[in-house]
């Protein structure tokens, strides 16, 4: 209302409304019902309040862990979970969003649950398959719930789930990194462009956060290319068609619910995962060990093509993110390819011309490059605004 105040007072000052057509619209906007949503100062409070509650009762049960027995510790694990869940359901017809809190803590104490009662009875399995029970956990609450922060866990977990058996089975392989980084990169553009535009804004909020680390990551994991070091064997081909299949053929298979938003950025992705971990130069060295043995080391490191491919895609994703009119998506494609700039001045230009000119070129490199990107970025945020209907 105070905004509406100053627009009345200069529209009536300019002469385009009258005293009588002023109060009449005062009038109209003091009788509509004002929207009674959680303000942002609740939902801070409501986030934090969650997470000093979990971390609280963390610190609590893992301090007094050591005095209880068996019995008492599975029971403690079962009382965590079922009070949280059971606070959550009598809370949501009262408070839904303390209801929403509840329930996730208590999805998140599920996690732990599953953990704790692998250690209670010394159960020496296939640990990703506790992930997997999470999975199922958060899938579940989904399921029933409908929320956000469920769907949320849920969508983080699945592929944490099928990295953790990924990294299981390939695990001491040559080649390990590269699969790893594969898995990480196309998951990641995958949920940087599937839920554009989606009206649940949290969970696109949490998950292109997310999505813009593991990219990141996996382009770093990928450029560790084939390191190896000793006996050290490739992967099996069996393993390398399951783990294209969770790389490849499940991400395009999500793609398609969002046809026009996502199918070419993971088609995409995929080609870039394929070629990146072979745009490298590699060596092999000598380890030598205090018995006297020695042992050979492959290292690797990127060349030119690399540094090619990366600014590529990085265009590419400022250029999906202007066909989709995504902000996000514009920013991230900039800030890419500046840290790709970045990258291949320090390791390739700064250590060749000296210190001190090195420094010189290096701050010529952030002003100019700086103000060129940011120039670019307006023009293109400009065009979009222009192209919105």
């Amino acid at each position: 209302m105070p905004d509406l105040e100053s627009l009345l007072n200069r529209w009536q000052s300019a002469g385009i409304l009258d005293q009588s057509v002023a109060d009449r619209i005062r009038g109209w906007e003091a009788g509509q019902k004002q929207p009674t949503g959680l303000r942002w100062q609740g939902l801070v409070a409501l986030i934090l309040g969650a997470i000093l509650l979990a971390s609280g009762i963390v610190l609590f049960v893992s301090a007094h862990w050591h005095e209880l027995g068996p019995g008492a510790r599975f029971t403690l694990v079962l009382a965590m979970v079922g009070v949280f869940h059971t606070a959550g359901a009598a809370t949501r017809a009262s408070y839904r969003a303390m209801s929403t809190t509840l329930h996730a803590v208590g999805t998140v104490a599920t996690g732990a649950a599953i953990a704790l009662v692998g250690q209670i009875f010394n159960i020496q399995e296939h640990w990703p398959a506790a992930i997997l029970l999470w999975a199922l956990a958060a899938l579940t609450g989904w399921v029933l719930l409908h929320d956000e922060a469920q769907q949320t866990m849920t969508l983080l977990l699945v592929p944490a789930w099928l990295f953790s058996e990924l990294e299981f089975a390939t695990e001491r392989h040559i080649g390990q990194d590269v699969y790893l980084g594969r898995f990480l990169f196309v998951w990641a553009v995958l949920y940087l462009t599937v839920f554009l535009g989606t009206k649940r804004k949290a969970v696109q909020g949490v998950l292109f956060a997310a999505a813009a680390i593991a990219a990141i990551t996996g382009v770093v994991f990928m450029l560790a290319s084939w390191v190896s070091w000793g006996e050290m064997v490739a992967v099996p081909l069996h393993m390398r068609v399951w783990g294209w299949l969770a790389i490849a053929a499940l991400p395009m298979s999500f793609a398609l619910f969002r046809f026009a938003k996502s199918m070419v950025p993971v088609a995409a992705a995929i080609v870039f995962c394929g070629l990146l971990p072979w745009c490298n130069r590699t060596w092999v060295t000598q380890m030598q060990w205090g018995n006297g043995r020695s042992q050979p080391y492959t290292q690797s490191e990127p060349n030119v093509l690399a540094y090619a491919l990366v600014a590529t895609f990085a265009v590419f994703i400022i250029g999906w993110g202007v066909r989709q009119l995504s902000r996000a998506l514009v920013n991230l494609g900039i800030v890419g390819f500046a840290i790709t700039v970045i990258w291949f001045f320090f390791s390739n230009i700064f250590d060749k011309v000296g210190r001190s000119l090195g420094l010189i070129a290096m701050g010529i490199l952030f002003l100019a490059g700086g103000w060129g990107l940011e120039k670019m970025r307006r023009r293109l945020i400009a065009r979009m605004m222009e192209a919105k209907p």
